[in-house]
């Protein structure tokens, strides 16, 4: 087994007093999708906070690639190869799409070959490229999460974040959605989805981590998971 890309050891986080991440421990491994599973008010929205370092965690260590980056400021994690899709996707509204996916380029030390990374997304999205001079606040729900999604591509992440990938999206394209996650994964990304549609996430995942107020409750590998009796009761809505 190789060493985890990123990793929570003993994460504690507190909003004032109150506790919110409780000795929280998650390995990413290079290569594989991982799967942060949880209900309303779990912790998971924390958990990316604290991988960008928006939250600084009060106890533990957020680590990446062997470093400690736990005291680094978001626009300097984000330049050591992480980037997100954040939940209900947060586009510039009044921008092109091309003004949006130019953005996601930002902090790359080289602008040199953007071309093939428009190639790569207008391969995985072809109606982005039919919508590159649209303003992104007249897209459908769906297209302003290609446009999301291609814009956190442009960064060359090292890791993948996204955030409520299905919220607010018809079934038929949460399938597809998680579909595109696939393929990113299977064209060298690693990817950690925050997601509350378990059985979706777990479809798509190598391993996962159960989150229920602040404290890991389950972790295991995806298929683990998807059959263990007390993940499917209260996850996965059975009622056996």
């Amino acid at each position: 087994m190789s060493e985890p890309v990123l990793e929570f050891r003993g994460v504690n986080t507190h909003y004032g007093p109150v506790h919110i991440l409780k000795d929280v421990d998650i390995q990413i491994y290079p290569g594989e999708i991982t799967s942060l599973l949880g209900g309303n008010a779990s912790g998971k929205t924390t958990t990316l906070k604290t991988i960008l370092g928006m939250v600084t965690p009060s106890s533990g260590s957020v680590v990446l690639d062997g470093e400690d980056i736990s005291g680094m400021s978001t626009a300097e994690i984000v330049s050591r190869g992480i980037s997100m899709v954040p939940e209900n996707r947060r586009l510039f509204k009044r921008m092109t799409v091309k003004e949006n996916l130019e953005i996601g380029a930002f902090l790359r030390p080289s602008s040199d070959d953007l071309d093939v990374d428009y190639d790569r997304i207008f391969e995985l999205f072809p109606r982005v490229k039919e919508r590159l001079s649209q303003k992104a606040g007249t897209l459908s729900g769906g297209e302003q999460q290609m446009v999301a999604v291609g814009r956190a591509l442009m960064a060359r992440p090292k890791i993948l974040l996204m955030d409520e990938p299905s919220m607010g999206l018809a079934p038929v394209l949460v399938a597809t959605n998680f579909e595109i996650i696939k393929q990113i994964n299977e064209a060298g990304t690693t990817v950690f989805v925050v997601e509350q549609n378990a059985n979706m996430a777990l479809s798509i995942a190598h391993r996962g981590y159960v989150l229920q107020t602040g404290q890991i409750v389950l972790a295991d590998t995806a298929e683990n998971l998807l059959a263990n009796p007390q993940m499917r009761q209260a996850y996965l809505g059975d009622v056996e």
